[in-house]
């Protein structure tokens, strides 16, 4: 089972760990979308798109990335992080995916640390986040992934 994850982590590298912690169980090639690459996603069996949420929603580079290299008819999922709130989350990675007939196997999403705007006045929000729970959230996540991959 070949499985891809296109991600954008920045800040405070939240959404990395995640991922990191999530593809213990099996490696997944992890695919930065800020990198400059030339990119065959159509060799994946499985493809995970994953951000921190910025103004409600996922980052527009995930969004674009998604929106231009997303083959059709893929077994997709999402992992996201948030500070304070999930916004729409995942939403217009959905919206792509239906676009493209894809099957969302699911969706993953904690809280992270977060100190954008207003928030770093005060330290931060969601302090210790992700935290061991979390990771072990997205660990079993990924379990299951697998498991709907292989069809138990």
């Amino acid at each position: 089972m070949k499985i891809a994850i296109c991600y954008y982590s920045r800040h405070h590298g939240n959404t990395l760990k995640v991922l990191k912690a999530m593809t213990q169980a099996q490696k997944a090639d992890l695919l930065d979308v800020t990198c400059r690459q030339t990119v065959h996603l159509d060799e994946y069996d499985c493809i995970g798109f994953a951000s921190g949420i910025y103004g409600f929603t996922v980052q527009k580079a995930v969004a674009e990335f998604t929106r231009q290299y997303l083959p059709e008819n893929k077994d997709v999922f999402f992992v996201y992080t948030y500070g304070a709130a999930k916004g729409k989350g995942a939403g217009d990675l959905y919206d792509i995916a239906g676009q493209k007939g894809c099957r969302v196997l699911g969706e993953f999403s904690c809280r992270g640390y977060d100190t954008f705007g207003p928030f770093r006045l005060m330290g931060g929000i969601a302090k210790g986040h992700p935290d061991k729970n979390d990771l072990e959230g997205a660990h079993d996540f990924y379990l299951k992934i697998l498991q709907k991959l292989s069809g138990n």
